[in-house]
């Protein structure tokens, strides 16, 4: 087994999300998130639960029209068909996010794409 670590490779994209898929196990998808500051809102609805870590920097996020900030440690619990979507970030904002998919075979496909 190889070790990683969530720290290295942390290269902050100029626009937008970089989203590395760190495990993929049955149901259970981990992402590493890296946000610039040039976020573009977009609406998600996933059919998925998600838990999310802010680890770095600092976020705005909307969740079911609630209007949230996270700063280093918050963590959000965000139920399957929850509207969300990240509003503002700091450059270089750090997260951690755990995906719960309601199949089994979902994560597998995940790590085809």
């Amino acid at each position: 087994m190889t070790l990683n670590n969530l720290f290295a490779s942390l290269n902050t994209p100029t626009r937008g999300e970089r989203f590395d898929t760190l495990l993929a196990h049955r149901n259970l998808v981990i992402e590493r998130i890296v946000s610039s500051a040039d976020i573009e809102p977009v609406d998600y609805v996933q059919e998925q639960d998600e838990w999310v870590l802010l680890l770095r920097g600092g976020a705005v996020m909307q969740v079911a029209g609630e209007t949230v900030t996270l700063g280093e440690g918050d963590y959000r619990f965000l139920p399957a068909g929850s509207v969300h979507r990240v509003a503002r970030c700091e450059a270089g904002t750090l997260w951690l996010a755990i995906h719960l998919h309601p199949d089994a075979g979902v994560a597998e496909a995940a790590t085809q794409t």
